[in-house]
């Protein structure tokens, strides 16, 4: 697909979330022949306040609304003429899927059946055959690599690792994977899925781990970390995943999975630290006193991963994507946007 091209409607769930809101603005700048129609829910994750600088941009429009709402789904193919969906809309939180689990089978589940089936019914005839016009269309799903479940000190996943998610949250990730893969085999819909790394950046909910590293520092409270501190994610820059979801929405093989990660692996005690250095220098408390002395351990959460990590090796050498923020940067740029806001 290239600029030239007169403009398609795609259909952005969960656009007014952490990523979806960093996406629709670095998308909507890139490309000039795209609408996008970004329906949300609107839940505690989600704020229009994500995406004011898109507020009232010509190619732009927001719906509130639920993707178990299949009546308000078919509305909005018919209207827009969608002929894409990028489907970041989840729940996401771990910790909340332990306490209250429904939802996330409610939303990650059958919201992404509802979307595939609104999906398959308008843009295909029959299996396997696309409606003339529509056989360009095509329906990418936004993953995780919690699907995996956890590793070692040693190895990575790749496409081929099998899943074995440990959370509500995972497991709610890796059924609605299964049923985006069973679309692609059974009815032969365009699908792509990416599983990423942890992601970090602006406008990430305040319950997440580093918001609230900086948010606990800001306000001289404790500052939680889980266990002994030493559970490893691979943290991606949140503007990096955007590109890698880009290049996978226009040149990624129908019916693949793509991994993206960063290669960048670091445990919670080391970001806590990092963080509270910078701080120590961006917004430095009494003399001769560190953030670091509220760094305070705490119980560890039910089933909670050892180490995620993730090997590109697919998405580099095929589509052409690397990550290219380094974490020392993209860490600096993100303190200084929380502090910004939370000043």
């Amino acid at each position: 697909m290239d600029k030239e091209e007169k403009i398609n409607s795609i259909l952005v769930t969960g656009g007014a979330g952490f990523i979806g809101s960093n996406f629709i603005p670095y998308f909507l700048e890139k490309y000039n022949n795209y609408r996008i129609i970004n329906l949300d829910a609107l839940t505690y994750a989600g704020s229009l306040n994500n995406l004011q600088e898109v507020e009232h941009h010509p190619r732009y429009k927001f719906v509130k609304g639920d993707i178990n709402n299949r009546q308000l789904l078919e509305y909005l193919f018919e209207q827009f003429n969608i002929k894409g969906v990028i489907h970041f809309a989840a729940e996401s939180h771990v910790d909340n899927s332990i306490k209250g689990p429904d939802i996330f089978i409610e939303t990650n589940v059958k919201g992404t059946f509802t979307l595939l089936e609104t999906a398959r019914k308008f843009w295909m005839i029959a299996p396997f055959k696309y409606r003339e016009g529509y056989e360009q269309c095509r329906f990418h799903h936004i993953s995780t690599d919690e699907v995996y479940g956890t590793l070692g000190e040693e190895g990575y996943f790749t496409e081929e690792t099998p899943y074995a998610p440990n959370s509500p949250y995972s497991s709610s990730k890796a059924s609605s994977d299964m049923i985006v893969r069973s679309y692609f085999h059974t009815y032969g819909l365009n699908v792509v899925t990416t599983n990423c790394s942890n992601n970090y950046g602006p406008k990430q909910h305040d319950e997440k781990l580093i918001p609230t590293v900086i948010r606990k520092a800001l306000a001289n409270e404790h500052i939680p970390i889980y266990g002994d501190g030493k559970n490893v994610r691979d943290w991606l820059y949140v503007l990096d995943h955007c590109q890698a979801i880009d290049a996978v929405y226009h040149r990624g093989v129908c019916g693949e999975v793509y991994n993206i990660g960063s290669r960048n692996e670091q445990n919670n005690l080391q970001i806590a630290h990092m963080i509270c250095e910078l701080l120590d220098r961006m917004k430095p408390i009494a003399k001769g006193r560190s953030y670091k002395e509220l760094i305070t351990l705490v119980q560890d959460r039910p089933g909670h991963d050892r180490r995620y990590a993730i090997d590109p090796k697919k998405i580099e050498t095929q589509l052409g994507w690397k990550a290219e923020e380094n974490f020392e940067d993209g860490i600096r740029k993100t303190v200084q946007w929380y502090l910004n806001k939370y000043e």
